[in-house]
């Protein structure tokens, strides 16, 4: 028999029982997923509400003032408000969170008062339940000003509220149903203007994620979410039940909102944190901010990926070290996915990246700030396909053979020709294109993982092997080379410089003895070129590496960089220390054959960067769904979070 322990609370949020995994599972609102996914409660999205083709997974947060009246959002300064709940996202998050970023609520910070006695100031009057009940926060509430039920104007049926107020926030699903009482009231647009109600889709305060069933990451295991989202099939509901109506409840959207058309499952690695999105999750930092004093550290936060990078930024820091403070300080995690996640977090600020992690990292809301810059020419270089000489293999005979790449998802090793080979089969299963290969970041069961080899570790198992870090010997371009000469593989997907980096004296022990003429490129047409013919013989000429970071850092981030490789770029003043080169391993932090770095126009997005071509075989290869990264995945779950 299935059974299942919800956590719904009828009176106010506890999140509590959930936590002690005394519960499965509770329904929450953005703001509450906020709070769910710290580390205190450790809870995790699993479930959204679906309120059909106009909304999805989203939902339109707005603010509505009755029709005759002449104010504009931001001429709201001494009016008399409505809030769904404190904390609450279409209610309080998003409209203090604007108004507080746009200027019209002036707050310094926790440090100088909580942002409750702001907009307390701010309005005239308001009913927020959840507030203090001796606040002005609370005087136009009916009842008890409780973040519960037992107050009628809590939720978004507050909207009852208006008739007492000037503006009401919450999201449109409320008039969407109240036809009748459309013609009394208008949207108020963040430019100042004013629209229909049935004009939220332009004149919106923000779209925001759909509440979500949220559940205990420790008991997260496939079969655990299963039974969860077994226990909201409507086919394991009792007869004649309507899982998403509160008709005969005396109250609306209790458990689910009412306006829900649908559950649909989250992709596994969600957590609250991608599940909100950057922008959500921007407008909960403005909520949370500290008062900024003139004190604080002047450094930015480099997330390096394994342990030589990690090596290489703690010597960085050292050297960075200026007037007591260092420019430089380090986070280290184990795939450049999981940074990614630490710059969105702001538990990092920036790391520099292969065009295809620009891809995902664009999809997840950050920017490219600055690009490698190799030589006198563009910031580019030329993805190539390398064989040995005389092995026979061609680029019209490659089924059947070993791959090596540089990484899943990374442009030359695989994004460039794995989107060729799509292009030329339209199949999607690459595993019966190449018998076997490496290709880091696979699980480690894939064929694509059987040639790996790993950290070098014989006993008690590998835990490298496979993994997308430089841990896993054959990662990146150099290990992707390694990987052809060592016969784990017969062909190798990588940079036009790499076999020359490694070749002829150059290079790492491994390589001393190979020669660059021993080696050839693969030609589209189905002949082969010496090496050094990468300009006639390639398979791309794609955008070299770049720094990323949030859109909001990228200023700080530019100056430092810049003010960085005058002291340690490759003429730089300082010679204690080099940016861009690597004593342990190859291509350190930044690729070793970087010159400079060269900023990146602000404002260009990602597509811009990448360029029309890159974009087109990023498409085809998206097709595939296991060629999308999960944390892609997760940041492109939402409508909402796709940006035009």
């Amino acid at each position: 028999m299935l059974e299942c322990f919800l956590c719904f609370s009828f009176m106010d949020v506890s999140l509590s029982p959930c936590q002690r995994e005394e519960a499965d599972a509770i329904t929450l609102d953005g703001g509450d997923i906020y709070i769910a996914g710290l580390h205190n409660y450790n809870l995790q999205p699993i479930i959204a509400e679906d309120y059909g083709e106009d909304s999805d997974t989203c939902y339109y947060a707005v603010a509505v003032a009755k029709k005759g009246t002449d104010f504009g959002f931001l001429n709201l300064r001494g009016k008399k408000s409505c809030h769904t709940g404190l904390g609450k996202s279409a209610g309080w998050n998003i409209p203090i969170g604007t108004l507080v970023t746009v200027g019209q609520i002036q707050w310094a910070g926790i440090e100088d008062r909580p942002v409750e006695s702001a907009v307390s100031d701010f309005f005239n009057a308001s009913c927020a339940p959840g507030a203090n009940k001796d606040s002005k926060l609370c005087q136009l509430c009916k009842v008890d000003c409780s973040r519960s039920h037992n107050e009628p104007y809590y939720d978004y049926a507050g909207c009852k509220c208006s008739n007492h107020s000037h503006v009401t926030y919450y999201t449109t699903s409320y008039y969407l149903l109240a036809a009748a009482e459309k013609a009394s009231y208008e949207l108020l647009c963040k430019d100042n203007t004013r629209a229909p109600i049935d004009s939220y889709k332009t004149c919106h305060l923000s779209r925001v994620p759909a509440h979500a069933v949220v559940s205990g990451v420790v008991t997260l295991v496939h079969e655990h979410r299963n039974i969860v989202r077994l226990c909201f099939i409507k086919e394991n509901m009792p007869y004649n039940f309507n899982l998403f109506s509160s008709d005969g409840y005396a109250a609306k959207n209790l458990m689910f909102k009412d306006s829900t058309q649908n559950l649909v499952q989250l992709p596994m690695t969600t957590d609250s944190f991608l599940y909100l999105g950057a922008e959500y999750m921007s407008t909960i930092r403005s909520l949370t901010k500290g008062e900024a004093t003139g004190a604080t550290s002047r450094a930015i936060k480099w997330c390096a990926v394994g342990h030589n990078e990690k090596v290489k930024c703690d010597a960085w820091t050292i050297n960075s070290f200026t007037d007591g403070d260092s420019r430089i300080e380090c986070q280290d995690a184990p795939t450049v996915d999981e940074c990614i996640k630490k710059i969105m977090r702001k538990e990092a600020d920036a790391i520099a990246v292969d065009g295809g992690e620009v891809f995902t990292a664009g999809k997840c809301g950050l920017v490219p700030v600055m690009v490698e810059q190799y030589d006198a020419e563009a910031s580019s270089y030329f993805a190539v396909a390398v064989a040995k000489k005389g092995s026979g293999v061609t680029w019209n005979t490659l089924q059947g053979k070993r791959s090596c790449h540089t990484g899943l998802g990374r442009t030359a090793g695989w994004n460039i020709p794995m989107g060729l080979i799509h292009k030329e089969t339209n199949n999607c299963d690459f595993t019966t294109y190449f018998s076997k290969g490496c290709a880091p970041g696979f699980e480690v069961d894939s064929p694509f993982c059987a040639q790996c080899k790993g950290g070098g570790q014989s006993v008690g198992g590998d835990r490298a092997r496979c993994m997308a870090s430089s841990e896993e010997q054959y990662y990146g371009y150099t290990g992707a080379f390694r990987c052809l000469v060592e016969g784990a593989g017969d062909v190798a997907f990588i940079k036009h410089t790499i076999v020359p980096e490694n070749t002829d004296g150059n290079g790492p022990v491994w390589a001393q003895d190979l020669k660059s003429s021993d080696f050839e490129l693969l030609c589209q047409d189905g002949t082969t070129q010496p090496v050094t013919k990468f300009r006639d013989c390639h398979l791309a000429k794609v955008p070299a590496h770049a720094v990323i970071t949030r859109p909001e850092s990228r200023g700080e981030v530019v100056s430092i960089l810049l003010e960085q490789q005058a002291r340690f770029g490759s003429s730089g003043s300082d010679s204690s220390f080099n940016m861009f080169q690597s004593d342990l391993g190859k291509n350190s932090l930044f690729k070793d054959s970087t010159k400079c770095l060269q900023e990146i126009p602000s404002g260009t997005k990602f597509q811009d960067f990448l360029g029309e071509e890159y974009m087109i075989a990023m498409q085809s290869l998206r097709e595939c769904s296991n060629s999308t990264s999960d944390l892609e995945k997760a940041c492109t779950f939402h409508s909402c979070q796709q940006k035009k």
